[in-house]
């Protein structure tokens, strides 16, 4: 049950998940991080690329959907949550921050709905919204199950203005029960200082290091009332029977007092070894200082502005599931809750509105995991699927924006200017290839292609200096466009076979070839930064995937 959801979390929760099927929440829902939350592409010499393709940005105002979301939190029928956002409105107003927590409580509520009676929720932000933001948390789950309020140091410190430096995130953790919630207790390792202090002894056996403990019983108790090895009993006795006992000795946990000659000393007392290996560390506390951000040489680093790293996610998952177990993020982005769930052996589910966000999980997670399974939901999975979404572009922007970064990353071509804030100067996409060429791409979902159209791409990499041009259409080219791309001749790279340099690739053969429709030598696999491949832990000697 792995399913990626393309599509505003608040309409696939209600549609699609089901009442009290989740286990684990996490979120890290976006507000005022004074960035576009971006993809990041590799340019033609393998660095980023100066440009940075949009997203989404993370601006709320108040609206006709905010008006909307906060009247829905109002009929819910949850009289704490409807009361305190409407003293919330009456305090703050109409500007951004209600706009942002009248969309936060009517998605917070159908969280609570879909996530099971002992599951558990995570919501990630920074101080900018984390007051509010648990108060709503208070309101919805009830005060009594909030469990934690985490402190993350997500960066080092750094100069600001008259401020103590602002460089930790809170996560808010809460449980849908008082009690009766999953938890397996998180241990920290023993500190350097405390390691030396207690372990101080090894037998050089290749057991380690070890501490001594006492063996007697804390009360009286007559069986345990027996000689051993010349060593008389304790006032209160041995802590163990003497059959446990005779085990530890055959083990050699038994450290025994000796005088200088190296006999018993039975005025002491013998003592158990515990071995540090074998000692589980304190429990960790709420404020975490070991995981450090992704810095911009970290391998798992995909470009995405706020990308979390795996090992936070692992430890969220690890103290609040089990493997089987079903883990939701709403605000999914780059894939970093859904890596490491699969990675931990748990089913998930992830929904982002961006199709770019979903297409760099798709290939994160195959990168990372190649026999992966999982189902990927609103996005075309046919020609008909295509062409529907185009059609809703026809009189929707957005959607018509989103069908060309869908059918962009059919052949696995990083897009152009899809933010459409300029003229795209006819460049829809690129795609390198070889040491420093580039192909240059336009998309086209209307029915009205022509000749012209390709004349017109003609121009373009004339203009820009690319090597090819790529036609990408949802419509049948005619015969006269064939013609004109053949015209145009064939490009030559050193050391291979010559390719067209006009390109016409209907999304139809896109579909099913991917980027194999495209002719291009040496294509670089580089256009969009890869996941490394996680180790196939079940397999013997956990032998790579």
């Amino acid at each position: 049950m792995n399913h990626l959801y393309y599509g505003d979390n608040l309409a696939v929760l209600r549609e699609s998940i089901a009442d009290e099927t989740v286990d684990l929440i996490y979120l890290d829902p976006p507000f005022n991080s004074n960035a576009s939350y971006n993809v990041l592409f590799k340019g033609p010499s393998g660095n980023e690329s100066a440009a940075q393709i949009e997203a989404f940005d993370d601006t709320w105002s108040w609206n006709d959907t905010a008006e909307e979301a906060f009247g829905e939190v109002l009929r819910s029928g949850n009289g704490a949550a409807a009361e305190m956002l409407r003293a919330m409105r009456s305090f703050l107003g109409e500007n951004d921050m209600m706009a942002y927590l009248a969309m936060m409580a009517v998605r917070l509520l159908e969280l609570h709905r879909v996530l099971k009676p002992t599951g558990s929720l995570y919501l990630h932000c920074d101080p900018t919204a984390s007051h509010y933001l648990k108060i709503l948390l208070d309101a919805v789950f009830g005060p009594k199950n909030f469990k934690n309020e985490i402190d993350w140091k997500r960066t080092s410190t750094h100069s600001d203005a008259k401020t103590w430096s602002n460089n930790a995130d809170c996560i808010l953790f809460y449980a849908k029960s008082e009690k009766d919630f999953i938890w397996n207790t998180p241990r920290e390792p023993h500190s350097a200082e405390y390691i030396k202090s207690k372990y101080g002894r090894d037998d050089n056996d290749g057991l380690g290091p070890y501490r001594l403990d006492n063996m007697t019983s804390p009360s009286p108790r007559p069986n345990m009332m027996y000689e051993w090895r010349g060593f008389p009993f304790p006032e209160k006795g041995w802590r163990y029977q003497r059959e446990t006992m005779q085990r530890l000795d055959d083990e050699g946990r038994i450290w025994y007092p000796t005088t200088e000659t190296g006999e018993f000393n039975t005025s002491r007392r013998p003592q158990l070894k515990r071995y540090l290996n074998e000692m589980e560390g304190g429990v960790m506390g709420d404020i975490w200082t070991d995981i450090p951000p992704l810095n911009s040489q970290a391998k798992e680093r995909l470009g995405y502005p706020t990308q979390k790293p795996v090992a936070l996610l692992e430890r969220i998952l690890s103290a609040s599931s089990n493997p089987g177990d079903v883990v939701l993020d709403p605000f999914c982005g780059c894939g970093t809750t859904v890596h490491a769930a699969q990675k931990l052996d748990r089913q998930w589910i992830g929904i982002d509105v961006t199709h770019l966000a979903i297409g760099l999980i798709e290939k994160r997670l195959r990168d990372a995991f190649p026999k992966v399974e999982f189902t990927t939901h609103g996005v075309p999975q046919d020609i008909s699927g295509a062409r529907d979404m185009a059609n809703r572009g026809r009189t929707d922007k957005n959607y018509y924006f989103e069908f060309e970064k869908w059918a962009l990353s059919l052949i696995n071509a990083q897009p152009g200017n899809l933010s459409k804030k300029g003229a795209d100067k006819g460049i829809d996409g690129n795609v390198y290839f070889a040491k420093t060429s580039r192909a240059i791409v336009s998309v086209k979902a209307g029915d009205n292609v022509g000749v012209a159209m390709i004349r017109d791409l003609r121009g373009v990499i004339e203009r820009e200096r690319a090597e090819i041009g790529i036609f990408l259409t949802l419509t049948p080219p005619t015969k006269p466009m064939v013609a004109e791309a053949a015209a145009a001749g064939q490009h030559h790279e050193d050391g291979f076979d010559p390719v067209p340099r006009i390109q016409i690739v209907s999304v139809e053969d896109a579909l099913s070839l991917r980027d194999r429709a495209v002719r291009l030598p040496a294509r670089r696999d580089d256009t969009f930064k890869k996941a490394a491949r996680e180790q196939d832990t079940k397999a013997q000697g956990k032998l790579e995937l």
